[in-house]
């Protein structure tokens, strides 16, 4: 197990949390936070026990305020002829990762904190938080965010954050499919096992091909869409678990998916 500085990873079953931990800077992420993450994801993909990841920041502040902005950090000295920036791989690791991530909200998002966000799978979030794209009030922009965050959300609600900066609330989030349910903090955990045991409990071989299929077609046409899910319909169809499904479906029993 790798040393962490900035986030605490724990197995919690089937599950597998990364919390971003600087809570005293509300979960502010620089390039060892973001290194570290990638890193967590990986540990999970090479644990065959691990079936889904949540994805949290510590405290009751904040989820992740975005990018760490003291002097100190240096956040913005960077070799730009590389493409290969800290967060591009985050995002990159994130979004071909072959395990559900789920976003446990627990306070405000705002800047680079939505790119965490819209990275993961699924998010439930307090019903207090607020969500925002507030780089363009220190003179900067949301230029990485928003390229993953077009994807998500209706363009002119993401044109309109950005430019202005204003953040949006729970209830916003929620209406325009940022985030797939709010409660009030105390429900949160709740609300978050019952998504994860609606998760845990399905074929880990249909969610991982499923997850993986949905990833590669995001970018094609309708017809090169339906092509390829077509492949990956009879890929699916071969597999241990695929048969098990329907042998149990036909025997009337729960099914005992082997992972393979």
């Amino acid at each position: 197990m790798p040393n962490f500085d900035f986030i605490q990873y724990e197995r919690k079953g089937a599950v597998a949390w990364l919390t971003i931990n600087r809570p005293e800077v509300r979960n502010a992420i620089n390039s060892q936070v973001m290194r570290e993450l990638h890193t967590g994801i990986e540990l999970a993909e090479d644990d065959e026990e691990v079936r889904a990841i949540v994805l949290t920041g510590a405290g009751d502040r904040a989820f992740c305020a975005g990018g760490d902005l003291q002097p100190s950090t240096q956040q913005f000295v960077r070799d730009f002829s590389r493409m290969d920036l800290p967060l591009v791989r985050l995002i990159t690791k994130a979004t071909q990762s072959t395990l559900p991530i789920i976003a446990r909200v627990n306070g405000h998002v705002m800047a680079g904190g939505m790119a965490l966000l819209s990275m993961a799978d699924m998010a439930v979030a307090v019903d207090s938080a607020r969500f925002g794209l507030p780089e363009v009030k220190i003179g900067m922009f949301p230029l990485q965010v928003d390229a993953l965050l077009q994807r998500l959300i209706p363009r002119r609600k993401m044109v309109e954050m950005s430019l202005t900066g204003e953040p949006i609330t729970a209830d916003e989030a929620l209406a325009i499919g940022l985030v797939n349910h709010i409660v009030p903090a105390a429900e949160l955990d709740a609300k978050l096992d019952w998504l994860l045991s609606r998760l845990l409990d399905k074929s880990p071989t249909a969610v991982r091909l499923g997850k993986q299929s949905m990833e590669a077609v995001a970018d094609m046409t309708l017809q090169q869409g339906l092509t390829f899910m077509a492949q990956q319909l009879g890929t699916m169809a071969l597999t241990q678990d695929s048969k098990e499904g329907l042998a149990a479906f036909a025997e009337k029993r729960q099914p005992h998916w082997t992972n393979r």
